[in-house]
C-alpha cells in the first residue's frame, strides 16, 4: 500500500485506539485511517493486547505503529505516552482523543464513584492529553487536536446517565475555549460528536442493554435504529471519517467546532 496521503510524514497519537470487543471501535477504525493516510500511528490504551490489535492491523497493510498502555485518565501516564511517542515519532502533529465511559443512573441512582470516573475518563483524559501535547505542538508551530464527544453532550436522548451528559458538555465547552486560545499559533481543537452507534463499547455498556433490550444485545440495535431518521444507526468508521477530516488540511480553517454525526438524530430528539 502506497504510504501517500493526507498525513504523510506526520505522526498521529489516537488515545482509546484500541476496541472493547470484537469489531471496530471508534479509535481503531481512526487509527487505521490515519495509517492508510500515510501517518505513522502512536496507540494508546489501557487495554494493552487491544492497542496491539489495532497496531498489527496497521503493520499488516504496510503502515508504521507503535503501541503503549496506559490509563488516560491518570496525569504521570498520560505524560509518560507523549514522551514515548516523541522519542519514537519525533513529533505529535494530530491527536485523536478518543476514550469515554458511560454509566446508566439519573442524578439519584448514580454512585458518586461512578460520577467521578466518568468526569476522569471523559474529561480529565483529555486534559491531561491537551496539557502536554499543546506545549509541544507550539514548537512545532501547529497541530490539530479532534476530542471525541457525544450528542449526549447536547440532548438528552432518553436514558438517564448524568455522568456522561455532564462530562461530555464539559468537554464541548473546554474543547472550544481551548481553540480560541491557541488559534492564534496554529493549533485547531475541534470535537466531533457521533450519535447512536453501533459499536463494541454500546454492546459492552449493561445498562444500555437493559434499559433498551431487557437484557437482549439485538432488540437493543433493533430499539436504537428505530430512533434514527435514516433507519440504522452509524458505525466506528462514520466517527473515522469525521476526525480525519477535522485533522486533516482539508480543515485547516476550522476550530472549536462541534462536528454532529448522527444521521440527523439531534434534528428531532429533544
Amino acid at each position: 500500500m502506497s504510504r501517500a496521503g493526507r498525513f504523510a510524514g506526520k505522526t498521529a497519537l489516537v488515545v482509546g485506539a484500541g476496541s472493547v470487543g470484537p469489531g471496530w471501535g471508534n479509535g481503531k477504525a481512526a487509527s487505521v485511517l490515519f495509517a492508510r493516510e500515510g501517518a505513522r500511528v502512536f496507540c494508546v490504551d489501557i487495554d494493552e493486547d487491544a492497542a496491539m490489535e489495532t497496531a498489527s492491523i496497521i503493520r499488516a497493510e504496510g503502515g508504521v505503529a507503535e503501541t503503549c498502555r496506559a490509563d488516560a485518565s491518570e496525569a504521570a501516564e498520560v505524560e509518560r505516552y507523549v514522551a514515548t511517542c516523541m522519542d519514537r515519532f519525533g513529533s505529535v502533529d494530530v491527536v485523536d482523543n478518543n476514550v469515554g465511559i458511560a454509566h446508566v443512573g439519573g442524578v439519584v441512582d448514580l454512585s458518586e464513584e461512578a460520577w467521578d470516573r466518568a468526569f476522569a475518563v471523559n474529561l480529565k483524559s483529555c486534559f491531561l492529553m491537551m496539557k502536554h501535547v499543546v506545549p509541544i505542538m507550539e514548537r512545532q508551530g501547529r497541530g490539530a487536536i479532534v476530542n471525541v464527544s457525544s450528542v449526549a453532550s447536547i440532548r438528552h436522548l432518553g436514558v438517564p446517565y448524568a455522568g456522561y451528559y455532564a462530562s461530555k458538555a464539559a468537554l464541548n465547552h473546554l474543547t472550544k475555549t481551548t481553540a480560541l486560545e491557541y488559534a492564534p499559533r496554529g493549533i485547531r481543537v475541534n470535537a466531533v460528536l457521533p450519535g447512536l452507534m453501533k459499536t463494541p463499547m454500546v454492546e459492552k455498556t449493561v445498562g444500555l442493554v437493559q434499559g433498551y433490550g431487557v437484557g437482549d444485545v439485538d432488540e437493543m440495535w433493533r430499539k436504537r435504529a428505530e430512533q434514527c431518521p435514516m433507519g440504522e444507526m452509524g458505525d466506528a468508521w462514520d466517527v473515522a471519517h469525521a476526525v480525519l477530516f477535522l485533522c486533516s488540511d482539508d480543515a485547516k480553517y476550522i476550530t472549536g467546532a462541534e462536528l454532529v454525526v448522527d444521521g440527523g438524530l439531534t434534528l428531532r430528539c429533544t
